[in-house]
């Protein structure tokens, strides 16, 4: 801006000694006011004040108008109670010490910010609002100074100055999170690290920013209850909402979020992974998001590891991510501590758990991870497979879960071939299946014949060995001895048999055995009778004239023989009993109708 500045020469030190220098040339003093802090507006508010025009200064306009101040060398040299002193004990007295005005000021100090940083404004705005955020605003008259008029020294609020005798309720750990909510991004994040060097609480620091990023980033809200946008202060109403990249926001927040683990903490993340795909952020952003999480995994729920596929892919989840987390769950060993037992939203759901706890756990919700995603008809085997096979075969005590993925996909793609149905069905260690799984899975049709055979060679297994853990539990009751030692099959077995009552059911069909032995050794004995009597038969026909008839003959020699069918009446026919085949066959038969009864 080039304009004649002779009225200003009296208490600015940058124009005198312009002036100074111009001296030699024809007189005209004319400079060019390059980079002015503040622009037009704040170089009017310094022109108002060499004029001897009344300035008001607020926090809005205090740190460009002191920065404009310094630019042009206001200082008490060139008159006393100089605009730079001025703004600066406004800006000691009054920002510093409220709340409000100083977000005011340190969301006004983005134009001037080089400036502002060099007088170190910014940083004392940082530290003042760290302090107060560590210090119980009660103590302090806060919010009394907070809410300035709104409040009367009772602590009340007020309207048009009559006590209403509602009080502001400031006491809580977030009062403060709506009003940064409205600082910038480098801002925020410098708060932030402020903070974070005063010691205040990691909850609280994660609270700040879970808030922020729910208010900047409206697809977050969705996955994690969605509560950004309320005012929580008086302050909000008088702050202008700032403009943030999406994008550099959620890179910059990933940098500096606490190392801490809780439940609602961890599905922060995966909100924040969630996102991240979807504004495609880098990689090394979304590696370290994956790394937080795998690292408390074992806290993720099983809706918020649901995460769609945002790519070209036909698949509806995306499987390679949650892979990346399970690895780095397996790979990295987990140092972080949970939150503080007080921090109501945060903490984790109990004392920090074993890793083999741990491990059972996220085995647990990667099978359920895997059979909600199995329905997806364009899921592909190897994906099933690689996610089962992420970790380690001690995960898991009971394979039911993964058996009972492997059937919901079966029956999602009825295409797959035998083949393809055993690799996947290789995964089950069909040992450590239940006594209910192995009831479903031998009579169930959509399994490969070899893996339906496997089921019941290990059924049988499982039955025989509680048989030995009952007739040894037995055998204790009735002679007291040695205590045997006996394997963990076999305690879990013989638990299942007690419970379901199988110990009757196997009993009954030792019985079914015996009997089933004893008739065939009778239906053998009457058959070698049989085919004696018919040798004597035809020796006797052979011997006396053709009008002897065979029954004459067997009733000389005392034998009676069976009728045969042609020679049945029908009447006849129904009164007879069965004969010794079809007494085995329905031997046989009420034997496995009733195995097959009880096992069901």
């Amino acid at each position: 801006m080039v304009v004649i500045l002779f009225p200003l020469l009296s208490k600015c030190g940058k124009i005198v000694r312009a002036h100074e220098e111009s001296k030699n040339t024809d007189g005209a003093l004319k400079m060019v006011l390059e980079e002015f802090p503040g622009g037009p507006d704040t170089f009017l508010i310094a022109a108002k004040f060499c004029y001897g025009y009344r300035v008001e200064l607020t926090a809005r306009n205090v740190v460009s108008v002191h920065c404009a101040a310094e630019y042009l060398e206001m200082t008490d040299e060139f008159g006393e109670g100089n605009l730079l002193s001025k703004s600066e004990s406004f800006f000691h007295k009054n920002t510093l010490r409220n709340w409000k005005d100083c977000i005011l000021a340190l969301q006004s100090s983005e134009p001037v910010l080089p400036k502002a940083e060099k007088l170190h404004l910014v940083g004392k705005c940082l530290n003042a609002l760290s302090m107060m955020v560590c210090t119980d605003p009660s103590l302090f008259g806060w919010p009394m100074m907070m809410y300035g008029s709104f409040q009367s020294p009772g602590g009340s609020i007020l309207w048009n100055g009559i006590n209403t005798g509602a009080r502001i309720r400031s006491s809580e750990s977030d009062w403060w999170f709506e009003d940064i909510s409205y600082l910038s991004v480098s801002l925020f994040e410098r708060l932030i690290k402020t903070m974070q060097a005063r010691g205040i609480r990691p909850e609280n620091l994660a609270g700040a920013i879970m808030y922020y990023s729910r208010k900047h980033l409206p697809g977050l809200g969705r996955w994690h209850g969605g509560q950004g946008g309320k005012a929580r202060t008086v302050a909000s109403f008088s702050l202008t909402p700032a403009t943030v990249d999406q994008r550099v926001l959620l890179e910059s927040i990933e940098k500096f979020l606490p190392d801490k683990k809780g439940k609602s903490y961890c599905r922060f993340l995966l909100g924040l992974l969630r996102v991240a795909l979807i504004l495609n952020v880098s990689q090394t952003c979304k590696d370290s998001l994956e790394r937080r999480i795998g690292m408390q995994l074992e806290l993720a729920t099983l809706d918020s590891l649901l995460i769609p596929t945002y790519s070209d892919s036909d698949a509806l989840y995306n499987t390679e991510c949650i892979e990346q987390i399970v690895h780095y769950f397996i790979s990295t060993e987990s140092n972080l501590t949970p939150f503080s037992p007080s921090s109501r939203d945060l903490q984790a759901s109990a004392s920090p758990s074993s890793s083999s706890e741990s491990l059972r756990k996220v085995a647990k919700l990667m099978d359920s991870y895997i059979a909600e995603i199995a329905s997806d008809v364009n899921l592909k085997p190897g994906k099933i497979r690689r996610l089962a096979e992420a970790l380690p075969e001690s995960s898991r005590l009971l394979h039911d879960g993964l058996y009972r993925a492997l059937d919901i996909y079966f029956k999602a793609h009825p295409w797959l071939s035998d083949r393809e149905k055993e690799e996947l069905c290789n995964i089950i260690d069909y040992q450590k299946l239940s006594i209910h799984a192995c009831a479903h899975a031998s009579q169930n049709d959509r399994l490969p014949l070899r893996a339906v055979l496997q089921v019941l060679f290990f059924e049988q297994l499982h039955l025989r060995t509680a048989l030995a853990g009952c007739l040894n539990a037995l055998d204790g009751e009735i002679a007291p001895a040695a205590p045997v030692p006996i394997t963990a099959l076999g305690d879990t077995a013989s638990e299942i048999v007690q419970r379901d009552g199988w110990v009757t059911v196997v009993r009954e069909n030792q019985v079914l055995k015996v009997d089933m032995d004893r008739m065939s050794s009778r239906v053998g004995e009457l058959e070698e009778e049989f085919s004696k009597i018919k040798q004597e038969m035809k020796s006797v026909t052979k011997s006396h004239s053709s009008r002897s008839s065979p029954r004459l003959v067997a009733r000389k020699i005392g034998c009676k023989l069976v009728p045969r069918p042609s020679d049945a009446q029908p009447e006849s026919l129904n009164r007879t009993g069965s004969t010794p085949r079809a007494s085995i066959e329905w031997a046989r038969r009420s034997h496995k109708s009733k195995h097959s009864e009880s096992f069901t």
